[in-house]
């Protein structure tokens, strides 16, 4: 369980209760910006994200549904 601003209450394996989570959707046209920027920063700090993020990537670019600005 982990708690969104926007979506309440979400079950998130391996997050706390109480831990604020901040979610990104495909749908979302942002999205994947945000998430090619957080590699950047991430990369900076010497983390080993960037496979991961690099995947992540990919599926939010492969993903064929609407797209909208956030709300």
């Amino acid at each position: 369980m982990a708690i969104s601003g926007k979506y309440g209450k979400v079950t998130i394996p391996r997050i706390g209760e109480d831990e604020p989570v901040f979610i990104l959707r495909a749908q979302d046209r942002l999205a994947q910006g945000m998430i090619e920027i957080y590699k950047v920063i991430a990369s900076f700090h010497d983390s080993p994200l960037g496979t991961e993020l690099d995947r992540e990537i990919e599926r939010f670019r492969a993903w064929t549904g609407r797209r909208k600005m956030p709300d």
